[in-house]
């Protein structure tokens, strides 16, 4: 049995963290720190490479359900917990992050946030982030679910959660479960009536957000923000 203690130091995904950081290792290299043992005949490298090849990478491996995990040979409950435990902390993280400065000033940051909400999502999620006068994240919530358009989206009830969060602007968002990103036409008409219905109570819309696999698409930076359809 090729054991990790065997290997050079160097090669160790811990020591390899500890020495060059954990942007340095593999998939399978930081999955093989979570899981921290491997199973009988096969060490925790071989087996990390093959659970991320089962569900077909680590992001899917991390919106696959309790279910589906358990029943893979080395994985249980209790590994089960402490990954969504682990998802939960970087949501958290992320959103401490986002409180603590402008949500303006990282766009990265937010749309991070956003992929980790809604890239694995099976249908369609509208969310909204409620920002206060300096753009920090006052609240994040999904309002709308099944096929986002301007009849399924009803901006009366964005208005009422945004005076009742006392938001002074919004970033709106919502995920495409095909992969493709680029926005329709429905999406522009959509964040056009938006526009114009929070303009009437002085809520700024700063921008749509679309989030389709690991792409996330901002109107506001391809110009599609203040169009008039």
């Amino acid at each position: 049995m090729d054991l990790i203690t065997t290997w050079p130091k160097e090669e160790r995904p811990r020591e390899k963290l500890l020495n060059k950081g954990a942007r340095s290792l593999t998939d399978a290299e930081l999955l093989a720190i979570f899981l921290r043992t491997g199973t009988h005949g096969k060490n925790v490298i071989d087996l990390s490479r093959e659970i991320i090849q089962h569900f077909g990478g680590l992001k899917k491996l991390m919106a696959v359900s309790q279910k589906d995990f358990c029943q893979f040979k080395g994985l249980g409950q209790a590994k089960y917990v402490q990954l969504m435990a682990s998802i939960e902390m970087t949501q958290r993280y992320l959103a401490e992050s986002l409180n603590q400065g402008s949500a303006l000033k990282n766009p990265d940051e937010v749309k991070r946030y956003l992929q980790g909400y809604l890239t694995e999502r099976k249908n369609e999620v509208f969310a909204v982030m409620f920002l206060d006068n300096q753009h920090r994240v006052l609240k994040y919530e999904e309002l709308f679910f099944g096929t986002i358009n301007s009849s399924s989206v009803h901006p009366r009830v964005i208005v009422q959660k945004s005076l009742a969060y006392n938001a002074a602007a919004i970033i709106i968002a919502h995920n495409h479960p095909s992969g493709i990103a680029e926005p329709s036409l429905s999406d522009i008409r959509l964040t056009s009536t938006l526009q114009e219905t929070l303009e009437v109570v002085d809520v700024r819309l700063l921008d749509h957000m679309i989030v389709a696999g690991n792409q996330v698409i901002s109107l506001a930076e391809i110009g599609k923000l203040n169009c008039r359809t």
